[in-house]
């Protein structure tokens, strides 16, 4: 599972579907299974701006599709918000995904992946909180070492 939120689309892959997808918005008919291969592949970028608008397509898609179509708009809105850090929405979808289908071992090995990516980034969070804290406790202190010292 590690893979496939870390795994890099080939910038040839990504060109080609770049190239379907707005060829098809040129004709003015574009097909789920186009913007589905283009999104896809835009969640798998190493750039974060290729990754937003990769979930920005799906989430245009995820109303149209039929249940298996959707199981993998969910999926994959999942993994791109993982990769965005925003490990929140990326729950909100996993879980989403879970209620559907309790048994999804691919969804459920997702949704432990990203509540430790959240315990990760919780405890890094508190630990940057914390050394501010000493830290602005440390000047306080100093201040008020060098102001006694002022004093007569």
């Amino acid at each position: 599972m590690e893979s496939v939120l870390s795994e890099v689309v080939a910038l040839e892959d990504l060109q080609r579907f770049e190239k379907k997808y707005n060829a098809e918005v040129s004709s003015g008919n574009v097909s789920k299974g186009t913007t589905f291969e283009y999104a896809w592949c835009l969640v798998r970028s190493k750039y974060n701006e290729d990754i937003k608008k990769g979930v920005v397509l799906l989430e245009e898609l995820l109303p149209k599709g039929n249940k298996e179509e959707q199981r993998d708009y969910v999926f994959y809105l999942s993994v791109g918000n993982y990769r965005l850090k925003e490990y929140e929405k990326a729950l909100k979808y996993i879980r989403g995904l879970l209620k559907t289908e309790p048994s999804n071992t691919q969804a459920m090995e997702l949704e432990k992946l990203i509540k430790r990516a959240m315990q990760k980034d919780g405890l890094v969070g508190m630990a940057i909180v914390g050394g501010m804290a000493l830290g602005a406790a440390g000047l306080a202190g100093l201040i008020g070492l060098a102001i006694s010292k002022s004093k007569p």
